[in-house]
C-alpha cells in the first residue's frame, strides 16, 4: 500500500504518430487552479535561478543552526503501466546533457572515491549516484541529482558563505546527517551536500540510515496513529469512487491498454505518466489508442479535490500530529540544547520521500502548502538575537519561502510582533505540549493510545 499522499502527475498526450515533444514554458502562476501548471511546479525541473528566503534576518541577529528536511530529487516511477512500454529515460549521469549543472562532472569523480565514507549498515551498499543506461525502477535521474546540486549550491550561498555557519575547519560533529535506505535518498543527500559544503570530504561523512519514512525512530508503536492512517485512505477511497469523471477516464485508460480497469488503477498509473509529463515524453500508445492529457488532467484534478477534502476532513491532520511527533521531538531538542550554547551538530540534513514531508507541513499548520514537489526542502532557521543573547528565535522556511507565520502556533505571535520570525519557545510548547491536546492527551505515549475529541 502506498502509504499516503498519492502524488500529484502531469503528462503530455499526443497524437500516436506524431513524436514531436511539447512543454508550455509556463511563466506565471494562472489565476485558477490548472493541473497542468500545478504538475509543472510538481516536476521542478531546473531551469532559472531560485529566489529564496532562506538566512533573512534583522543584521543584529545571529544564525547558529540549521534543520533542512528534503524530499529525493526526479525519480523513475516506482510502478509500470501493464502492456506499455516503459517510459525510456537514461539514468547515466552525462554532464554534457541537460538539465546538468556546472558541479556534475566534478560530483561524478568525487562519488566514485566514496570509501572513507562512515554508512550505517545497508548504506554502504547502495551505489553514490545513479548509473544505469535505462533507469531502474525508482532510481534518482539526472534532473534529480541537479535539482539538489542546485539546492546545495544555494543554501551554501547564504549559509556559509553569508553566514559562516561551517568554519573551513569543520568537523563531523557539527553535521547530523540521516537518510532512509533508498538510493533515491541517499544519493539526493550526498548530491546537495556535495554543493553546500565548505569542502567535501568523505572522512567527515557520517550518515545514518533510518528504516522508517515517517522518520520514529524507537518511537514508531502507535495504535491511533495507524487508526488514522486507515480512516484517512478509507476517505481517499470514499472520494474516488464517488468521482464518475475519474471512474470513465480509468475505464477508458485501461480498454486502451487492455487489462481490466482493477488492474489498472492498482498499478498506480499517475505514478508512471508523471515521469513521461516531466521527461517531456509522449504518453504511451497501443494499437487501440494512446493515453493523453485529457486522461491526466481529470485525475489531477480529482487530486486537488482530494487535497481539499483531506484539509477538510482533519482525519489526515490527526494521522500527521501523531505520525511527526517524534521527527519534531527529536528537531525541537536539537534547537534546544543548541540554544543553550551546545556547539554540536549546527548543521542537520534529512533525506526523505513526500510522505515524510506531507504530514509535517500539516501537522505543523501549514495548510496552503502545495504537496512536496520533487527536491522540496522544509528549512528550520535557529536565530539568537544579538541585543538579547539568551533570547532564540526561528523561522520556518518552504521551497524558499517563509512559512513561519502560517503555522498554527505562530500565527497569533505574527499579529502582535515587530521580529520577523517566532520564539524558539512557542515551538517547544507547541511539540511538548499544545500536539496532544486534540487526543485530550498530555503525551505521545497517551495520544497514540486515545482517540480525539
Amino acid at each position: 500500500v502506498h502509504l499516503i499522499p498519492v502524488n500529484p502527475v502531469r503528462e503530455d498526450g499526443l497524437n500516436p504518430k506524431s513524436r514531436k515533444r511539447i512543454m508550455p514554458d509556463l511563466l506565471t502562476e494562472p489565476p485558477a487552479i490548472d493541473p497542468v501548471y500545478e504538475a509543472h511546479v510538481y516536476c521542478n525541473i531546473p531551469t532559472i535561478a531560485e529566489r529564496s528566503m532562506e538566512g533573512h534576518a534583522p543584521h543584529y541577529f545571529k544564525l547558529v543552526s540549521v534543520q533542512v528536511l528534503i524530499r529525493h530529487g526526479d525519480r523513475y516511477p516506482l510502478y509500470a503501466i501493464p502492456k506499455t512500454k516503459r517510459p525510456d529515460i537514461d539514468c547515466m549521469l552525462v554532464p554534457s546533457r541537460k538539465p546538468s549543472h556546472p558541479q556534475l562532472e566534478a560530483f561524478i569523480k568525487h562519488m566514485s572515491k566514496g570509501s572513507a565514507a562512515q554508512m550505517d549498515g545497508s548504506l554502504s551498499s547502495l551505489p553514490r549516484f545513479p548509473s544505469h543506461s535505462l533507469c531502474e525502477m525508482g532510481e534518482l535521474t539526472q534532473t534529480g541529482v541537479v535539482q539538489h546540486l542546485r539546492n546545495g549550491q544555494l543554501l551554501r550561498e547564504i549559509y556559509i558563505n553569508k553566514h559562516k555557519l561551517l568554519p573551513g575547519d569543520w568537523t563531523a560533529k557539527q553535521l547530523y546527517l540521516e537518510t532512509t535506505g533508498k538510493s533515491r535518498t541517499l544519493q539526493s543527500a550526498l548530491a546537495l551536500l556535495y554543493t553546500f559544503l565548505p569542502d567535501f570530504d568523505w572522512k567527515k561523512i557520517n550518515m545514518r540510515h533510518q528504516w522508517s519514512t515517517i522518520f520514529c525512530s524507537g518511537s514508531c508503536d502507535c495504535p491511533m496513529r495507524n487508526h488514522y492512517l486507515e480512516e484517512e485512505q478509507r476517505r481517499q477511497y470514499s472520494l474516488r469512487v464517488k468521482n464518475n469523471d475519474l471512474e470513465k477516464i480509468y475505464v477508458d485508460m485501461a480498454k486502451i491498454v487492455g487489462i481490466p480497469t482493477r488492474q489498472l488503477r492498482a498499478s498506480n498509473p499517475i505514478d508512471s505518466l508523471l515521469c513521461y509529463f516531466c521527461h517531456n515524453v509522449s504518453f504511451p500508445c497501443t494499437k487501440t489508442g494512446c493515453i493523453g492529457m485529457e486522461h491526466f488532467k481529470v485525475i489531477k484534478r480529482h487530486q486537488l479535490e482530494d487535497e481539499r477534502e483531506r484539509q477538510e476532513k482533519k482525519l489526515y491532520f490527526l494521522y500527521a500530529l501523531l505520525a511527526t511527533h517524534p521527527l519534531l521531538n527529536q528537531t525541537v531538542n536539537r534547537l534546544q540544547r543548541i540554544a543553550e550554547g551546545k556547539k554540536e551538530e549546527v548543521f542537520v540534513l534529512y533525506s526523505a520521500h513526500d510522505v515524510t514531508l506531507s504530514p509535517v507541513l500539516s501537522a505543523l499548520g501549514i495548510t496552503e502548502a502545495r504537496f512536496p514537489r520533487f527536491a522540496a526542502r522544509l528549512v528550520f532557521e535557529l536565530w539568537q538575537d544579538g541585543k538579547r543573547p539568551k533570547e532564540h528565535f526561528i523561522r520556518i522556511l518552504y521551497n524558499g519561502a517563509d512559512v513561519t507565520f502560517q503555522t498554527s502556533f505562530c500565527k497569533d505571535h505574527y499579529k502582535r510582533s515587530s521580529k520577523p520570525m517566532c520564539p524558539l519557545e512557542k515551538f517547544v510548547n507547541f511539540v511538548k505540549r499544545d500536539m496532544f491536546l486534540i487526543f485530550n492527551s498530555t503525551s505521545y505515549y497517551d495520544a497514540c493510545r486515545r482517540r480525539a475529541l
